[in-house]
């Protein structure tokens, strides 16, 4: 008898609360699942109309924050539905909240400064998922971005994780295009103008090559002659690409023009020193030993 009591108070309970609290859990898992797919669907169609790869890192870092922010909502919302169904008063812990919410907030001022930084470089779009940046000492490529913290992986495979309350100075080296200087040394007896030309032509080249003509957007600038050094003049110039292409293109130039002054014969000089041989009080010279040896090709 009893146990057909208390079998029979169980099937009431799981009909009186059980099935709403289940129905609950499926509906905020579904909500989820449709909510992702709409975003998806809506950032895929965007995607089409704004065809750039700028466009699509802002979108992948927006559309991963949004995802983020409702999966905590409707996780929260359940919860709270779930405690009322179980016939909790969430009244006071509403309340309880509020109270440890403030005795937190004090004790969590990192946290706080950190979604605060979140919010402003989210809002001003100074890092995107995709982009290559320098933050907090550290440089990588960015892989998520979120109100916590920035994930940055270097060019050795190294995972940086930063707090955003951490980032006051960012360098973003792929935003909207990115740049390459070169500083181009050759020796002093060659003439400049024509290292200029020779320069020009070979990204002339690059620019007409089917593999870079999309990469690069402009002609390579000549800024001048830098500088002298003990062994070289120094040609600056750069070159401007789409974002995070810069690399590529500048590691193919520099194999281009190498190639180009070798068949040229303009020299790429090495470091040389000119040595003097100082003198005694008396005037006299060390005695400086030179050993020539010519080798005669027969």
């Amino acid at each position: 008898m009893n146990i057909e009591l208390t079998l029979k108070t169980f099937l009431n309970w799981l009909l009186i609360n059980g099935l709403p609290v289940i129905l609950i859990i499926i509906g905020g898992f579904v909500s989820i699942k449709i909510f992702h797919f709409v975003l998806d669907r809506y950032f895929k169609i965007f995607a089409k109309t704004n065809d750039n790869i700028e466009s699509e890192k802002r979108n992948n870092t927006l559309k991963a924050i949004m995802k983020s922010v409702f999966d905590i909502f409707i996780i929260i919302s359940a919860l709270l539905l779930i405690l009322n169904k179980l016939g909790i008063n969430i009244a006071p812990i509403l309340a309880a909240a509020g109270v440890v919410g403030i005795a937190v907030g004090f004790g969590a001022q990192r946290f706080v400064e950190d979604i605060i930084n979140g919010i402003i470089i989210l809002a001003e779009d100074q890092i995107r998922v995709g982009d290559v940046v320098e933050i907090a000492g550290k440089g990588g490529l960015v892989e998520r971005v979120d109100l916590k913290m920035v994930v940055l992986r270097d060019l050795s495979g190294n995972v940086h994780y930063i707090r955003n309350g951490k980032i006051d100075i960012v360098t973003n080296m792929t935003k909207d295009f990115s740049r390459y200087v070169f500083d181009i040394g050759v020796a002093y007896k060659e003439n400049i103008e024509n290292v200029i030309e020779i320069i020009k032509s070979v990204d002339e080249d690059l620019r007409n090559d089917p593999n870079f003509v999309n990469d690069i957007l402009e002609p390579i600038e000549i800024l001048g002659l830098d500088k002298f050094t003990d062994s070289a003049v120094i040609i600056r110039a750069r070159t401007t690409t789409k974002p995070i292409k810069q690399w590529y293109v500048a590691r193919a130039f520099n194999l281009r023009l190498k190639k180009r002054f070798d068949e040229l014969g303009i020299e790429i000089p090495f470091p040389h020193r000119t040595l003097y041989v100082g003198q005694n009080k008396d005037s006299s010279s060390p005695i400086l030993n030179m050993n020539v040896e010519n080798q005669l090709k027969g």
